[in-house]
């Protein structure tokens, strides 16, 4: 902000008119080294923040809250919790929980002690910065007109106005100063603000808020215009010598309008010092100072007193090439392996090969079939099924029978002469099925054969299987 500052500014006269006020000659001031420093919200937040928590006033409830009454815990094994209860009884107080910050009529938790922190240190140069940065902030009319204030009407700012004002003892005669110099229209919009505060505050007695309107700041201790402007609603005043951060940057929002008085803004040097002496009246004070006197870097750098020392350009500079990867870059790959190329291409007509063949697989499957296919297909099921099952009841009996070298017509004559095996014969049907497919006729050698094996003259040996004794005999 320093190097778009203006080395003077116009102290704005005021009329004769005005109470009998002696008319001023427009006249100039230099601009004070202390709305050239640099701006920092971030520490006038901090402070402001800070500074606020020094007005509180300590609250807490009372110790004896929440246990001001008669209650013990019944102990498990009553179906309820562990919580104390009130004792007695004819009443429905008795056995309600107690004490517990989640019963009804209990304390809180925590709760809270007037002995808090509420107050804070803040270190005294970080206060006379953050100050410093209000007032820089304040001289900003894109900073003033950003936080809500009615300038558009200024003359310019910083806004200074003669001495004169000083004297003032009217409200009315002040009011017609703040018009004549264009700042009314910001103090309307503070008493066209007032409300009534959302909350608990309304009960005490903080019934009302509004917005704030222009700052006056005089230099003459014990000056008239305090009792005239302090009746104007969101106008306030302060002496110079006694800036406060609260009423500079409300909120910790920079840039509050103010007007100055020519006293005043005269004493701003003295107050804060220059860039080229420390303050005189607060003892060791520097303003602090910007990195950079001027934030153009790019004009610093072309600059001739710069170019002239630098080293040249270097055009001929030999740039290492950057590696890239041949497994994700297909260039690089097909310079290291050709065949690449022709490999990813088989491999693509492969893959819509598969494609291809998969949904043709699938559409035939997903194809609606006829009921005449349906009824087809159901009767050949039928008939596999019926031809598994005659397979499957005789394929073993059969075998066996065939190794034996006898027919069943033989087996059945051969079991009936057997007591308590094989006394009822299946059915005719049965006996031309299974006699179908066997060699042999009844009687005859077989009977005999029979006997052997069937042990009907000779035991069976145990442990030795059928085929054993068949093999000996």
């Amino acid at each position: 902000m320093a190097a778009a500052a203006r080395p003077l500014v116009s102290v704005q006269p005021l009329p004769a008119s005005l109470n009998d006020m002696a008319t001023d000659s427009v006249t100039t001031v230099a601009l004070p080294d202390v709305m050239k420093a640099s701006i920092r919200p971030d520490i006038v937040n901090f402070v402001h923040s800070n500074i606020s928590k020094n007005s509180r006033q300590p609250y807490a409830v009372s110790k004896k809250a929440g246990h001001q009454t008669s209650a013990e815990s019944w102990g498990t094994g009553r179906a309820v919790s562990r919580i104390p209860r009130v004792s007695g009884g004819g009443t429905h107080r008795a056995g309600q929980g107690a004490f517990g910050n989640m019963c009804r009529g209990g304390r809180m938790f925590a709760p809270t002690k007037t002995w808090r922190r509420w107050h804070r240190k803040i270190n005294v140069n970080q206060k006379r910065y953050a100050v410093v940065s209000a007032i820089a902030a304040s001289a900003v009319p894109s900073l003033v007109m950003a936080r809500g204030h009615r300038v558009e009407s200024v003359p310019e700012m910083p806004l200074v106005i003669s001495d004169s004002a000083e004297s003032i003892e009217k409200t009315s005669t002040a009011i017609k100063v703040l018009k004549e110099i264009g700042a009314y229209p910001d103090a309307e919009k503070a008493k066209d603000s007032q409300a009534i505060r959302a909350g608990k505050g309304k009960m005490r007695n903080r019934r009302y808020i509004s917005r704030k309107g222009p700052l006056i700041v005089y230099g003459t201790e014990g000056a008239k215009l305090v009792k005239a402007f302090r009746n104007i609603p969101g106008v306030e005043v302060a002496n110079v010598e006694r800036l406060n951060l609260l009423r500079l940057a409300p909120g910790g929002h920079l840039g509050r309008f103010v007007i100055w008085t020519k006293s005043a803004i005269e004493k701003l040097d003295s107050i804060y010092g220059t860039f080229d002496k420390s303050s005189e009246k607060k003892k060791g004070y520097v303003l602090p100072r910007t990195k950079m006197v001027n934030a153009d870097l790019a004009r610093i750098i072309n600059s001739d007193e710069v170019q002239s020392v630098v080293n040249p350009i270097k055009k001929e500079a030999k740039r290492a090439p950057l590696k890239k990867n041949p497994l994700k870059n297909l260039n690089v790959m097909l310079k290291l392996n050709p065949y690449a190329k022709t490999a990813r291409r088989m491999a693509l007509l492969a893959e819509a090969e598969r494609v291809k063949a998969k949904k043709e697989k699938l559409d035939r499957k997903r194809k609606p079939v006829s009921k005449e296919e349906l009824a087809a297909a159901k009767a050949a099921g039928k008939a596999w099924y019926k031809t598994m099952i005659s397979d499957s009841d005789y394929t073993e009996f059969e075998n066996f029978t065939k190794w034996l070298e006898m027919s069943m017509s033989c087996y059945y004559d051969l079991a009936s002469k057997v007591p308590g095996k094989h006394s009822r014969r299946p059915s005719t049907e049965k006996m031309a099925l299974l006699e179908s497919g066997h060699r042999g006729r009844p009687g005859g050698p077989c009977l005999e054969q029979g006997v052997k094996v069937f042990g009907i003259k000779q035991r069976k040996v145990k442990g030795t299987s059928l085929r054993e004794e068949h093999a000996a005999s």
